[in-house]
């Protein structure tokens, strides 16, 4: 197994995860971006630099909501209480915000803590960079709970 089928395996599990969570929260939730392709289409994009390799992973809606999902596991730092985006990552976020605008994307990392592209761009304006600078490193305290911006468990009758 390749490195990159390794991290998609961790990835599309982190995104089930998601997927559930959102149900549960009343959401419906279909899978959009790289990981509906055909694996023919999903190695030639994971050897390119196409702005494709940064889709969203999930869209969902709930009532009029509509909202994107870019699913980031293995993220928080393991030495500090921070979470690593790539700057090709961010880049491709700000631009799918501003061409889908006023749809919402959202980061939920592997804690299930939620940003947005422009928050970490906030957030990192005046921070260190990794020390490549390919990475934004954005304080894991700054995040939301994924209760606040995706609504709280609803009670098994609501559901029904």
């Amino acid at each position: 197994m390749t490195q990159w089928h390794h991290r998609k395996s961790i990835g599309e599990a982190h995104e089930r995860r998601l997927a559930d969570a959102l149900l549960a929260r009343g959401w419906t939730v279909h899978p959009v971006g790289q990981g509906t392709y055909p694996p023919a289409v999903q190695d030639a994009l994971s050897r390119s630099r196409s702005a494709l390799r940064q889709f969203p992973d999930l869209i969902a809606a709930r009532g009029a909501e509509l909202v994107t999902i870019d699913a980031k596991t293995r993220l928080p730092s393991t030495h500090t209480d921070r979470y690593a985006i790539s700057a090709a990552t961010l880049n491709a976020g700000l631009q799918f915000t501003a061409t889908h605008a006023p749809t919402p994307l959202y980061y939920v990392f592997g804690d299930m803590k939620v940003l947005t592209p422009a928050e970490v761009l906030h957030y990192t304006a005046h921070a260190l960079r990794h020390r490549s600078g390919a990475f934004h490193l954005v304080r894991t305290h700054t995040a939301h709970t994924f209760d606040e911006v995706f609504g709280r468990v609803l009670p098994p009758d609501a559901a029904a």
